[in-house]
């Protein structure tokens, strides 16, 4: 006997934030957004938060990077998931 290792299933997740002119700065914090590791993205995504948000709305970001959503990384620390790359 030996350990075995058994896969797990994961999200793909992106960062992302609402573009500059589409929102003010305060809320243009780095969310984290499931999407769809296949198909076509759909019209509308919803953060870990909540957040709706509207893909030509947003920027996907390479990390996080200024101000994250406190709220989705509370979420994300309980989920399994894999970058968007």
């Amino acid at each position: 006997m030996g350990n075995v290792m058994h896969a797990e299933p994961t999200q793909v997740v992106a960062v992302v934030r609402l573009r500059r002119g589409v929102a003010g700065e305060r809320r243009r914090v780095c969310h984290l957004v499931p999407v769809p590791d296949c198909g076509p993205i759909p019209h509308e995504l919803v953060a870990l938060c909540g957040e709706p948000i509207t893909p030509a709305d947003a920027e996907v970001l390479g990390r996080i990077c200024g101000m994250p959503c406190e709220a989705c990384l509370t979420r994300s620390s309980r989920q399994r998931y894999r970058a968007l790359q």
